[in-house]
Parts: C-alpha cells; structure tokens; sequence
C-alpha cells in the first residue's frame, strides 16, 4: 500500500484528507509542523513513497521540509498551495518539488496527479489482484478472467476495499464506514447486503458457493486467505 507523509497544520484538512485517501487506497502518516515533518524525513523517510505538503505551517514553511527530502530522498513532494499564490508555486517549483495542487482542490484531481507521479517514480503498485479477479486501481476497470466487466461505483469502492484487505476478516460497520458518503448519501445495513449481492453475482463463478468473498459468520466478510 502505498504510504503518503502528510504536512498539514488545518485540522479539518487533515482529517478530510486523510479519510478521502483511506479510500482510496492509501496509508497516511499526518504531521502539523516542520520540525516534525523534518524529523520524519530523517528517521523514516524508507517507509514514505511521496509527500503532500502545505507552504504554510505552524512552525515554519514547508519549502525547507521539501529542501531536505530532496537533498536526502528520492521522495516526490506534492505542494498544496493557497489558490494564486504564484510566488509559492514557482519557489516550490525551483526547489525541486513535482506538483503543486491550489486550495481548495478536487480530492479526485489530486489523487489524479499523485498516481502519476507515483508512475513517474516507479513507485506505482497499479493492479490489485485475487484469483481471476484484477482492478486497475488507476483506470478504475475490473477484469474477471481478463475480460473487462462493469461495477457501479458503490461496487467498484467495496471490491478495492476487499482487495486491499485480503485475508483479513472485515466486520460490517468496517465496510459501512468504508462506503461512507460515497455517494453523497448514507449507506445503511440494508444497502450493504444488496451490494455484496450484486457484486458476487458480478466477480464469483458461483454466486450462491462465493470463494471470493467469503461470510465469516458471526463477524462479517474476508476475501482471500
């Protein structure tokens, strides 16, 4: 899974950021400042695959956290920048840095561009596989025996939730919670047990036999062994 360091002071940005990437697949680490986010960089930047990281922090700016992770790490930087600034964008820019996003941005535009750069750096793990089954997580298509089949969004988000917690055993308020608000409404008990449905009857050879998404009873659902 791929491991974002995310440098950030707002907290409403970071808790809605950090929930909007879960989602979509990645792992996320949140620091508030720059000393935090330079000691990061010098204790653990092996485990990081790219930085999102804010001009603008408590305790100083993140021009010198992406001055240290590029004359240390071959980390990309992503800056997120208030709508306009050009001067940040164009400093960020010189400094090495490979993107910039302005404020307030489009989640999707944003994971957009952090799959490209991850692709630049060869650092994108693209196709999630069980079985016959493969999701190109950057194309947003579904194979099943190598033949393209189509999801609803709810079903594509459910299945890449499975694939990307294989083997372990995930309980029903995981998945509620997982679906949240996808699309743009509540999604209760009732509607999760229709969207397992359909996706079986979409992915498994047997619908009513599923060896893919298998009922743990009592607990709730695991794909994988």
């Amino acid at each position: 899974m791929t491991h974002i360091l995310l440098v950030e002071d707002d907290r409403s940005i970071v808790t809605n950021l950090t929930e909007f990437l879960q989602k979509e697949s990645f792992s996320i680490t949140a620091v508030d400042g720059q000393r935090k986010a330079l000691e990061m960089i010098e204790e653990s930047a092996a485990e990081f695959d790219l930085i999102l990281l804010d001009v603008s922090l408590a305790d100083g700016n993140g021009f010198a956290v992406c001055r240290a992770a590029k004359s240390s790490t071959d980390l990309p930087v992503i800056f997120l920048t208030a709508s306009g600034d050009e001067y940040s964008v164009v400093t960020g820019l010189d400094l090495g840095a490979d993107d910039y996003v302005s404020k307030p941005f489009r989640p999707r535009e944003l994971v957009s561009r952090i799959h490209n750069i991850l692709r630049r750096y060869g650092k994108s793990n693209t196709t999630l596989e069980c079985r016959n089954i493969s999701a190109d997580i950057v194309r947003g298509t579904v194979k099943k025996d190598g033949q393209e089949i189509v999801l609803s969004a709810l079903e594509y988000r459910l299945l890449l939730y499975f694939l990307n917690n294989q083997g372990i055993i995930l309980s029903r308020s995981q998945l509620l919670e997982a679906l949240w608000d996808i699309a743009g409404e509540f999604v209760n008990d009732n509607t999760l047990t229709v969207y397992i449905k359909r996706l079986r009857e979409k992915i498994e050879q047997d619908p009513q036999n599923p060896l893919l998404i298998k009922t743990v009873r009592g607990l709730g659902y695991k794909m994988g062994d």
